[in-house]
């Protein structure tokens, strides 16, 4: 089956329909690209979860110098839109997104091997943690901005969400589960030893991420046309990004969704303290609440081929709104690993739609700015929102109040829906209509 060509005067290049076979072995491509990137990320994956044992049990830092230290190593993240725009005005050897994964995927092996065999020290991880985070902020940014690029001109942003969801809660679930034990093993061999492994291990991951830069599969490179002839300068390109009014909704949701100052520290601390799990069992709850995202990420991929973005939106937000209060009725820590699944379940449409809005309001050109600002906002509204939920922990006697907290936030989201334009939304994965037809579509 050929690909279908068709222009709209609301799209923002000539948008191409692919056949199933093409968006199939897309999806292969895009899938082992993020779970390496999940994998190897110095913040997050494998990565993180030994290196804040280390600094707990090794290095004997207290609880306020772990988030000191995460708060200076966060430092690139909070910048991350920085990235997205060289992304979208540079082009490495000519080869683009593929340039970027060859060049800071060997960069990054590189810092990951000379810190393997430095001195354990507090500064010596910090160094470590921040200069690979630059040099993988390099690639996320390629990946985010090829994966919106692809979901925009192939209509598939929904589909996009919900495989490149899936494949980024599979690493997490694996390094949640893997927490535990690592502390385990931690705590009974010499950390040199540990570090060294752990650091040559991201190496290994960020070396196979510049190695698979040299691929270039024709499904994915031949059918995506450039996003613009002329790339325009900083200066054009803040402005183009500062005047485009879809991006302000969607980032604003996304801010609100990942504000949630019930799902941190104050949700650690009910379970440890009054539930008395283990740290064993906080990466179990962890775990299974994430890996309960994915059956819905899998039935947002079906659905939105079939519904319009704007009712998924309107009734994926209004079921995640309660998403906290079960953990109001539990009472026992069996009890909270069991509601630890509809929890997740009831967060996934809400977390792909918001995706796929994100990847839809991106201006041409502009795709890696755009998502890579988001993954900023995601940053700042995790942190803040986990400070804002540790206070009320302290200051108002308990659970209780963070996750009133926590479900007023979610319910913000849903009159911000009604301020997207609606072209943007109108449509279902694979549709393309003219205006005409998008007003004469319900709201909801």
């Amino acid at each position: 089956m050929t690909s279908s060509r068709l222009t709209n005067v609301n799209a923002p290049a000539t948008l191409t329909r692919l056949s199933a076979s093409e968006r199939y072995r897309i999806f292969f491509y895009l899938g082992i690209l993020i779970t390496l990137l999940a994998f190897g990320a110095p913040f997050g994956g494998l990565i993180d979860i030994p290196i804040s044992f280390l600094l707990k049990n090794k290095l004997h830092l207290t609880a306020s110098e772990v988030t000191g230290f995460r708060l200076l190593a966060a430092i690139p993240l909070f910048l991350s839109f920085l990235f997205g725009f060289l992304r979208d005005i540079w082009n490495p050897f000519g080869m683009k997104d593929r340039g970027f994964l060859m060049v800071f995927g060997a960069i990054g092996a590189g810092l990951y091997v000379v810190f393997a065999f430095a001195p354990m020290t507090y500064a010596t991880l910090l160094a470590a943690v921040v200069l690979v985070t630059i040099a993988f902020l390099f690639v996320t940014s390629a990946q985010n901005g090829l994966a919106s690029e692809i979901g925009q001109q192939h209509v598939m942003s929904g589909q996009i969400s919900a495989a490149w969801n899936i494949f980024a809660s599979l690493p997490a679930v694996v390094a949640l589960l893997a927490g535990g034990w690592l502390s385990e093993i931690l705590e009974s061999t010499r950390a040199a030893w540990v570090l060294r492994i752990l650091f040559l291990s991201g190496a290994a991951i960020m070396a196979a991420i510049a190695i698979f830069g040299v691929w270039k599969p024709r499904d994915v490179f031949d059918n995506l046309a450039p996003a613009s002839k002329n790339p325009p300068l900083l200066r054009q390109h803040i402005r183009i990004l500062a005047g485009h009014w879809p991006i302000y909704p969607a980032l604003l949701i996304w801010l609100l969704w990942n504000f949630a100052p019930g799902s941190a520290t104050p949700l650690q601390y009910y379970l440890q303290n009054t539930l008395h799990a283990t740290d064993t069992q906080w990466g179990q709850w962890n775990a299974i609440f994430a890996a309960a995202f994915i059956p819905t990420f899998a039935i947002f991929g079906y659905l939105c081929r079939k519904i319009p973005l704007r009712t998924l939106l309107f009734w994926g937000t209004a079921i995640a709104v309660p998403q906290m209060l079960p953990l109001l009725f539990i009472h026992s820590l069996v009890g909270a690993l069991i509601v630890a699944v509809p929890i997740g379940l009831m967060g996934g449409i809400a977390t792909a739609a918001y995706l796929d809005l994100l990847i839809r309001a991106g201006p041409a050109g502009l795709q890696g700015t755009t998502l890579m600002l988001s993954g900023a906002l995601y940053f700042i509204a995790a942190r803040f929102g986990d400070v804002l939920g540790a206070w009320l922990y302290d200051q108002y006697g308990g659970f209780v109040i963070c996750v009133i907290a926590t479900t007023m936030v979610y319910a913000l989201i849903l009159p911000i829906i009604f301020l997207i334009p609606q072209h943007l939304i109108a449509t279902h994965d694979g549709e393309i209509l003219h205006d005409k037809e998008i007003e004469a579509r319900p709201e909801v």
